[in-house]
């Protein structure tokens, strides 16, 4: 027979499915994010002149996937408000850049609105549940 998990083991890895959806939802876009911003910047759509340098731009975003995938409440508080840097750049390049860029600057923005709205139902959702 097995041994029940302690009371906070049992906490940190929640089996609920809207929690276990958010957390594939804040992932997903998350790599999303990784993924578009090194290949917009170094393949898609390159600025001339220093471009390759502004893939660096996506390096803050590898930080907190460790604490996503391990179900970290505190990242995902964070990085609901990290998203908005990313998110306000996806707008001024949608609105300033041409195509493909602009192209590229919405599915930024899409991605953002995923992520931050992926976070926002984890944390809601986790402290429901741990609500009295």
């Amino acid at each position: 027979m097995q041994e029940p998990l302690p009371e906070s083991a049992a906490a940190a890895v929640p089996a609920d499915a809207t929690v276990a959806l958010a957390r594939v939802l804040a992932v997903g876009s998350l790599l999303g994010l990784i993924v578009l911003g090194v290949a917009w910047e170094l393949w898609l759509a390159p600025v001339r002149n220093g471009g390759s340098w502004l893939a660096l731009k996506v390096l803050p975003l590898c930080f907190p996937l460790a604490g996503l995938l391990r179900q970290r409440m505190y990242t995902y508080r964070w990085v609901s408000l990290l998203v908005w840097l990313y998110f306000t750049e996806g707008v001024v390049r949608a609105w300033s850049d041409r195509a493909p860029g602009r192209w590229l600057a919405m599915v930024e923005i899409l991605l953002c609105v995923v992520l931050f709205a992926a976070c926002v139902l984890h944390v809601r959702h986790r402290l429901r549940k741990s609500a009295p």
